[in-house]
């Protein structure tokens, strides 16, 4: 039999049907009946027959025609609202579905799987998993460690053993001993608690990111997790069930308590959750429609699913991996400008940069050499200048080497730390089956990541200033001898006059936003855990910062190209009208 889920004024409403040919129209009706049974003044309406309402999916949020059999306008189990006309009550329960979420609107469950061990994962693997690209499974290996892992927390409380955590109070109350039959209570009243987030929720990639990488921690073996409820957080997420998830709340220490306990929330069936099937929705109604059940915490568990620098780590994956294709990207934008503006490739030379040998100058060198004039690619741009009487170029052109290869050195010395955070057990206490007994400890601070983000902001920036450079050389036709601003029609048209306002403006917030989170601290926890690291802060700023970089930088080629149209017939070298010819693809010339 067909059934539904429907929201109704905050409430939701599951709606069976016994006739597939039933209509949109009855299912909004019978949701109403059904709202306003058990309501002692009917919900305020005189009659039920009388409400006007529409009907519409929770996932995309299209309007239902009510005339449609519901056999044809909806999948069995799929989640509808429905909004009563002109009722306070009734709100827009989803104004917006989560951002980014048009990615999943052709969301294809996956067939790959990544096989977790807790030692493993790479940068790569988790922006990959977080773009649904993969199911989770655990190597034999690492089943075995979370079952000895177990054992040890079973054992204590077995014996009655007094350990931070699992028989006692959190933070200033750790002193606190708790009953053997308050134990399972102790761990959802701290889930509970710690869900004190605040802001937008997690886009679907970065929370299904986030909920991967702790999987892979507590697959390590040193949580004391259960293999049994391990499995069934991997279930929600194979089954793509996200957890709403506050993107602030947390000061990185002890871990990413608040987001964390947002995740740990949705699993165990309280708070809001979203799947490509459902959209928003309480938690335990998208868990059921998945066929999936809520996570019952044993002893230890909630502790063991919020505890750790899951959140800044995996914002922080997200922005190297970014920042590793924009730093790319920048080296053949800029090689463009500097093809337009008829610059020099000398400053390029093997020789030069032999002689200073930072590994990311010499791959930066050689990068510009690759595309630019040379016996395999010639241009005739290059050609048309040979023998000018410039000497050097401006250092935004000369000097790409310099200030681009310390970001790709930068970006390395970050990757290499979030990639041991990627796969570091980072709880409180930790548990070692092969010592029979827990530690506690302070792997959750936050501070090797916050650290290293506030230096990729910091270095990544430097790509956008001087880009913004670059295209103030573009527009300005006493440096360009191009015309004004890029446009034949100077006066009539503005040209990219206000498209190089916008990138000075990126580039002035960028100033700012590269101020380091990490060198702040406030005392939490009645001064129990009085230094923090303030990494999601770090992590999320360096997001914001790389997408200025990419602004810039798109800002940058479009203007490269535009300024290519001036020097034509000339064609550059083969590498860079095939960039040329990408862009036009999808920007004409600009007249």
């Amino acid at each position: 039999m067909p059934r539904y889920t429907v929201h109704v004024r905050g409430e939701w409403l599951a709606v069976p049907c016994r006739d597939a040919q039933l209509t949109v129209g009855w299912l909004g009706r019978e949701a109403i009946r059904r709202y306003v049974k058990n309501k002692p003044d009917n919900g305020g309406f005189a009659s039920v027959d009388d409400v006007r309402f529409l009907v519409r999916r929770c996932k995309g949020l299209g309007l239902l025609d009510h005339e449609d059999p519901l056999q044809v306008a909806l999948e069995d189990n799929e989640f509808v609202e429905v909004v009563i006309e002109g009722d306070a009550m009734s709100p827009d329960f989803i104004p917006s579905q989560p951002e980014g979420v048009y990615l999943y609107s052709k969301y294809r469950e996956p067939e790959k799987y990544i096989a977790l061990d807790g030692d493993s994962l790479t940068t790569e693997d988790l922006v990959n998993l977080g773009k649904g690209h993969y199911k989770i499974k655990l190597t034999p290996t690492a089943e075995k460690k979370v079952q000895k892992s177990r054992e040890v927390i079973d054992s204590i409380i077995k014996e009655k053993t007094v350990v931070y955590g699992i028989t006692t109070g959190f933070g200033k109350f750790a002193r606190t001993i708790i009953p053997v039959n308050k134990l399972e209570e102790l761990q959802v009243n701290l889930v509970r608690s710690h869900s004190s987030g605040v802001g937008k929720p997690l886009i679907p990639e970065r929370c299904r990111m986030l909920l991967a990488l702790r999987i892979n921690v507590l697959a390590k073996g040193y949580s004391g997790i259960s293999l049994e409820t391990l499995k069934q957080v991997i279930e929600v997420f194979n089954a793509s069930c996200l957890p709403y998830v506050p993107e602030k709340g947390t000061v990185g220490a002890s871990g990413d308590l608040a987001p964390l306990s947002h995740l740990a929330l949705g699993l165990i069936g309280e708070g809001k959750m979203w799947s490509p099937k459902s959209g928003w929705a309480d938690a335990k109604y998208v868990l059921e429609a998945h066929g999936l059940k809520p996570v019952v915490l044993k002893p230890k568990e909630g502790l063991a699913l919020i505890n750790g620098t899951q959140m800044i780590t995996s914002l922080g994956c997200e922005a190297v991996e970014r920042a590793s294709a924009i730093a790319r990207q920048a080296d053949i934008v800029a090689a463009l400008t500097l093809e337009v503006l008829k610059g020099t490739t000398k400053a390029f030379d093997t020789d030069i940069h032999a002689v200073r040998p930072h590994r990311g100058q010499v791959e930066v060198a050689f990068r510009f050499r690759s595309l630019l004039d040379s016996d395999h690619h010639p241009s005739e741009i290059a050609e048309s200048h040979r023998f000018c009487d410039r000497v050097q170029d401006a250092y935004t052109l000369r000097c790409c080497p310099q200030v681009h290869g310390v970001v790709n050195d930068t970006i390395a010395f970050v990757k290499n730390i979030i990639t041991t955070e990627l796969n570091s057990a980072t709880d409180n206490p930790m548990v070692f089956a092969s010592r029979g007994e827990t530690i506690s400890g302070g792997n959750f601070h936050g501070e090797y990541p916050a650290k290293a983000l506030d230096y990729l902001a910091i270095g990544v920036h430097e790509l956008a200033a001087i880009s913004e450079r670059r295209i103030e050389r573009l527009c300005n036709p006493s440096l360009s001898e191009l015309p004004a601003f890029l446009v034949a029609e100077g006066g009539l048209n503005s040209g990219f006059m206000i498209a190089h306002c916008t990138a000075a403006a990126l580039v002035s917030e960028n100033k700012a936003l590269c101020h380091p989170s990490s060198v702040d601290s406030l005392s939490t926890s009645a001064a129990t855990e009085d230094h923090v690291s303030m990494g999601g802060w770090a992590a999320r700023k360096a997001l914001r910062v790389i997408e200025h970089v990419e602004q810039v930088l798109a800002i940058e080629l479009l203007a490269a190209c535009q300024g290519i149209e001036f020097l034509r017939p000339l064609r550059t070298t083969t590498p860079l009208e095939k960039v040329y010819d990408l862009v036009r693809s999808v920007v004409r010339f600009g007249k």
